[in-house]
């Protein structure tokens, strides 16, 4: 699936690909958290991220906004888990709604289903959109 971007979008990545060096496949930008996440190519977390942090710093820099980084995968379990690294995630279950739409279940462990969530459902929101994008998977649920 190809993902579509917008003029906004294409000079975040590409401001974001000169300062790191790092392959972007993909950038949300979150206007209402001032904050843009973006989805680096498997492999490039190193680059993106610099030594103790100093890429990430100088881009947050230049762009005045929290950054966050991501990484890709071709597997869209452990793409899922990539997305919410900061729980939990016991299993993932890929399945099929009564309308035919591909959703993903997930077996968060309960103590990191706040983490998985996140503050006002940013979390699972963010992760909702890079997996409609990436995988055209229609929602993601935790249980």
């Amino acid at each position: 699936m190809s993902v579509k971007f917008t003029n906004h979008e294409i000079k975040y990545i590409a401001l974001f690909e000169t300062i790191t060096s790092a392959m972007v496949k993909d950038c949300i930008i979150d206007d209402e958290h001032n904050k843009i996440t973006f989805l680096v190519k498997k492999g490039d977390m190193g680059l993106a991220i610099g030594k103790n942090g100093s890429t990430i710093g100088k881009m947050q820099k230049s762009v005045d906004r929290s950054v966050e980084i991501l990484e890709h995968s071709d597997d869209p379990g452990e793409f899922i888990k990539n997305l919410l690294s900061v729980a939990d995630i016991n299993s993932i279950e890929f399945g099929v709604d009564a309308k035919g739409n591909k959703i993903a279940t997930l077996d968060v462990d309960s103590k990191s289903k706040r983490k998985a969530i996140g503050k006002n459902g940013q979390n699972i929101q963010r992760a909702r959109q890079f997996a409609k994008r990436q995988f055209e998977i229609s929602n993601i649920i935790i249980k």
